[in-house]
């Protein structure tokens, strides 16, 4: 008997305990609210609007980098399978570029870069190789299809021959490529960027 009573007496205290460390916290969470924007009398219309739109810049731009990252880890799994090559040499800040512009063709879109579904591809003397394929948000149906082609060096001389035999081969892509935007829910045809 007296130990179920101490046990009562615990979880009585427990949960008298509870609400207060709650309002406790949110206490603190509206405190850091207040601190952060000013008071309630004192925000107006433009100062929320301005802290939305910059937190939908900052989920876009992280988003920008995941979606880079993926595209080098992409390229970085296709040199062994169907680029055939032991090097993958790119030009400096390449993806940054591809991903960047990749974000201003989405802009107009719904969804913005999360209704995207991103195809590479790597154009050499034997036609488009696919690389891999990037989906910003697996989440969100994709609304519009975006192909990334890059380019092989021409001068580079490789041929699929040679490169059965070269297993120290490199492939080195031009700073040149192509994007071309489909829309899959309409029927207007394609886009197509070049970008230098």
């Amino acid at each position: 008997m007296v130990s179920s009573q101490g046990l009562h007496l615990r979880t009585t205290q427990r949960t008298q305990q509870e609400p207060g460390s709650v309002v406790q916290m949110i206490g603190k969470y509206f405190s850091q609210m207040s601190t952060r924007r000013g008071s309630v009398e004192s925000c107006d219309e433009r100062d929320a609007s301005s802290t939305v739109d910059v937190d939908l810049e900052d989920e876009e731009r992280l988003l920008q980098l995941d979606v880079t990252r993926q595209m080098e880890d992409c390229l970085a799994a296709a040199k062994a399978s169907s680029l055939r090559c032991q090097l993958l040499l790119l030009p400096r800040h390449m993806t940054s570029r591809v991903g960047h512009d990749v974000l201003a063709a989405s802009a107009d879109e719904p969804c913005g870069l999360r209704g995207a579904a991103i195809t590479l591809y790597v154009e050499c003397r034997d036609g488009l190789r696919g690389v891999g394929s990037v989906c910003p948000d697996p989440s969100v149906t994709p609304t519009f299809e975006l192909s990334v082609i890059f380019k092989a060096d021409k001068e580079a001389a490789w041929t699929p021959l040679f490169s059965m035999f070269d297993r120290h081969k490199a492939l080195k892509l031009r700073p040149e490529y192509r994007l071309v935007k489909r829309k899959l829910y309409s029927s207007a045809s394609p886009v197509v960027h070049e970008f230098n």
